[in-house]
């Protein structure tokens, strides 16, 4: 009994460990990314600058699925 009650809580926790590292990779990936581009001298106005860039690119994205689902 003790088993089957712990088997979906280890899903579970492997499923938040698994989003907390892609999180957390996805961060690191973006500091570097603006790091490389703009050192560390201009990184706040940099940080800046990229995370307009991937909201921008990120909408832009959804909008498109958005119509070639309305077009179906």
């Amino acid at each position: 009994m003790l088993i089957a009650l712990a088997q979906p809580l280890l899903f579970e926790m492997a499923l938040l460990r698994s989003i907390f590292w892609l999180g957390l990779f996805l961060v690191l990936t973006f500091c570097f990314v603006v790091l490389f581009e703009y050192g560390t001298r201009d990184f706040a106005n940099g940080a800046q600058k990229e995370y307009a860039r991937v909201k921008s690119f990120v909408l832009k994205r959804t909008e498109e699925i958005g119509q070639t689902k309305k077009d179906r």
